[in-house]
């Protein structure tokens, strides 16, 4: 993963220098690199790219890449006490739901939290990632309505559909 993350930040500062998408004193804007993780089992890989390269003698160890990311393992966070105006605790909460009126809460959570105007893109990112990345593995070979907004995912069949499977 650690390379991956080195990959990828590359490219977008590429693409950054490309675009001529500099912050003002033309420099490249910093980058929190960050691995949200959510499988059974505990994370166990290194978080530093330093850690897979071997170690080299003297001075020359100053010229080997060096990357750390920030690993959130949702199976390591207790979620009680935790505040509900928290982004990352609404995803761990939403994927470690097992009851569909746990979903309809941290979804009704969001709703209040992002009813902004200037957060409309992220309510829809939300609805979009629980449309195609959270209920399709609760309802496989289901039909989901396409929805744009968080607030459709609390009102259209989305979450009736996910209670009466969980149900049935």
């Amino acid at each position: 993963m650690s390379v991956r993350l080195m990959t990828y930040i590359g490219l977008l500062y590429q693409d950054l220098i490309r675009t001529g998408a500099l912050l003002g004193n033309g420099k490249l804007p910093p980058v929190l690199p960050l691995v949200l993780y959510n499988g059974k089992q505990r994370w166990s890989s290194t978080t530093s790219v330093q850690d897979l390269i071997q170690q080299v003698p003297g001075g020359l160890s100053k010229y080997c890449p060096t990357l750390t990311y920030l690993l959130l393992d949702e199976g390591r966070h207790d979620l009680q006490g935790v505040s509900a105006d928290n982004l990352v605790a609404a995803i761990f909460r939403l994927e470690q739901s097992h009851d569909p009126s746990d979903v309809r809460g941290v979804v009704q959570t969001l709703i209040e939290w992002l009813k902004a105007p200037e957060q409309t893109s992220l309510r829809r990112a939300f609805a979009v990632w629980i449309h195609r990345v959270l209920l399709p593995v609760r309802l496989p070979g289901q039909t989901l309505p396409e929805v744009n907004d968080l607030m459709e995912v609390d009102t259209t069949d989305l979450v009736r559909t996910y209670f009466e499977c969980k149900n049935s």
